[in-house]
Formats: structure tokens, C-alpha cells, sequence
């Protein structure tokens, strides 16, 4: 049966069917992933420092998803003039989660961080829905067979704590842990704001390893042609995004929500820049809890970002 076009093959409306990351196909083998993008779900919230609940933002994703899956013909954007996600030129695969141990952080990260390296194995693009911030720990982990890459966090908080009563691998901690892999040659911190996670401390010793750190007031200032300047043209990126750094007045379903935050284009508008700019070789989306959200609209704003910044990825790939 033809799968492409809008009047032919299944109509296959989004309430209907597996409820997969964009109802793309399902790869339950990481030995057999086949793909140039593919899927994982990181359903752990245990280093959450106040409300959790981001364990089911990977579930909440992949349903709001659906709404977004009409693309047998792709996405036509008129204001680019380009079709994203066409059907002949796109290959995502879900591959399902990473196995959560309760209350055991380390075998927990190590599984998400095994998912991550199989997709790298098999030449993929990671996508990985969280969970918690601190599930970019393991994700990072991955590729230290990689080449180096810049590291571009968009966020409310800067998450550089050192260590905290012992803990190292919170979600407070990631961009800590991830500044100090030789292979991540830097990093652009855009967001953060107000009240913080991270101490004075934290943002000296960023700065010491080369962070450039802005808040929401400053890239506005500046706009997205001169915060992209700001980024190394022609390198590799990983991106991870934090649901956080949006307001929560459109994004109300997370554990720490922070006034003051970003609208949905303002962060697209980055992403297109960026992966004109360089190539995306990872991506992360964290802090979904929504059950902190009725509506429904973060987990909305999540995969609407996610398969945007996707289309993007593939299209303006080098």
C-alpha cells in the first residue's frame, strides 16, 4: 500500500495506532537500528531536587507526537519554502526506553548510556526524551568515542554543581560533568535566569572552563543572528534542551518552572540558525512532568520543538 501523499495509503489519524515518537517504526533491537535518527525514551527523574515527575514526560511526548504525524508529504514551511520530514528522506526510528532500576542512579545512567552508544554504533543521530536533566550525564557519557563536539544548553538553570552532600549526578550536575569530557570543547549556556540551582561558585568555575552563559533578557538583547555569532561556526553540536528554559506560561509541566522564560520561535528560530551553521550530532529534551500540566501543552511544545529541530537537523545536514 503507497505511503506517501495525502490522499493515498492509510489516513492514519493521530488517535489511532501505536502511539511511537512521531508513529515512526518501532526498533526494539539496538543490535538492528537502521536509521539516520533514532528514538530513546529516559524515563528517570531520581535526581530531581524538588518535584519529579519527569519519569513520564517520555510517554507524554511521544502521545502529544502523534498530533504532528499527518507527514506521508512532510511539513511544508512556507516562510523557509522547504518540506521537512519528507517520507522519502527521512529515517526515524523509536527505539523504545532504557531500562529504569529504582532508586539505583548508576545502572539506571548506565542503561540510558548503553541506549545512546547503540544508536552511535549503528551511525544514527540520538534523540533522547527525558527524564531528568541529569539523564544528559549518561548521553554525554556515550560519546567518548566521538568527535569532539560544542555543547549548547538552553535552560533556566546552569546546572554546574561540582558535588552537593555526595551527589555528583543530579540534575543539577550535568553541565558540570559534561565541561569536564575532554571531547566537549565548550559550551554556550543560553537562558539561565533568575534564581539559581548553582551558586556563585558554580558560575565562576563555568566561566573558568570557557562557558558562555546568557540569560533570556541578554539573547533578546543581542537576538538570535548575534547569539549564533556567539556560538563556534563549522563544528559538530549537541544540544540539550531543558523544557525549563521555556516560560511557563506555555510550559507549566515541569518540576522547576522559572518566570522569565522563552517562546517557542525564539528557541526555533536558534535551532535553524544552528544547524545551518554546523551539523546537530545529538539532541536531548528534559524536564517534562506533566503531570504539573492539564492542558497538555508542554509535552506539546516538547514534540513540536523535537520534530522541528529534527526536520532541520536532516535538511541542512552537511
Amino acid at each position: 500500500m503507497a505511503t506517501h501523499g495525502y490522499e493515498s495509503g492509510r489516513l492514519n489519524l493521530p488517535f489511532v495506532g501505536l502511539c511511537s515518537f512521531g508513529k515512526y517504526p518501532i526498533c526494539t533491537d539496538w543490535d538492528a537500528i537502521d536509521a539516520d535518527v533514532a528514538v530513546l525514551g529516559a524515563p528517570f527523574d531520581f535526581g530531581t531536587q524538588y518535584r519529579p515527575g519527569a519519569r513520564f514526560g517520555p510517554r507524554a511526548i511521544r502521545e502529544a507526537s502523534t498530533l504532528f504525524s499527518f507527514g506521508h508529504a512532510g511539513a511544508y514551511d512556507h516562510e523557509d519554502d522547504i518540506t521537512y520530514l519528507e517520507a522519502e528522506k527521512t529515517r526515524i526510528v523509536d527505539i523504545g526506553d532504557a531500562d529504569i532500576i529504582h532508586t539505583n542512579t548508576e545502572q539506571s545512567h548506565a542503561n540510558i548510556e548503553a541506549g545512546v552508544r547503540a544508536i552511535l554504533r549503528a551511525g544514527a543521530i540520538p534523540v533522547v526524551l527525558g527524564g531528568d536533566h541529569s539523564v544528559n550525564i549518561p548521553a554525554i557519557n556515550a560519546f567518548s568515542d566521538e568527535e569532539p563536539f560544542h555543547l549548547v544548553q538552553v535552560d533556566a538553570h546552569l546546572d554546574f554543581v561540582d558535588e552537593r552532600h555526595g551527589v555528583t549526578a543530579g540534575h543539577g550536575n550535568p553541565m558540570r560533568r559534561a565541561a569536564e569530557k575532554p571531547y566537549v570543547t565548550g559550551l554556550s549556556q543560553i537562558g539561565i535566569r533568575n534564581v539559581s540551582s548553582t551558586a556563585r561558585d558554580g558560575y565562576e568555575d563555568a566561566r573558568r572552563f570557557g562557558s558562555d552563559i546568557m540569560s533570556v533578557r541578554q539573547f533578546r538583547t543581542l537576538g538570535v543572528e548575534a547569539v549564533l555569532d556567539r556560538i563556534p561556526a563549522g563544528k559538530r553540536y549537541y544540544v540539550t534542551i531543558d523544557i525549563d528554559g521555556f516560560d511557563p506560561s506555555i510550559a507549566p509541566g515541569t518540576g522547576t518552572p522559572s518566570h522569565g522564560g522563552f517562546l517557542y520561535y525564539e528557541i526555533l528560530e536558534l535551532m535553524d540558525g544552528l544547524a545551518r551553521r554546523g551539523d546537530i550530532i545529538g539532541l536531548d529534551l528534559v524536564e517534562v512532568a506533566p503531570d504539573y500540566d492539564p492542558t497538555g501543552s508542554t509535552s506539546t511544545l516538547a514534540a513540536q520543538l523535537l520534530l522541528n529541530i529534527i526536520g532541520r537537523m536532516l535538511h541542512h545536514a552537511k
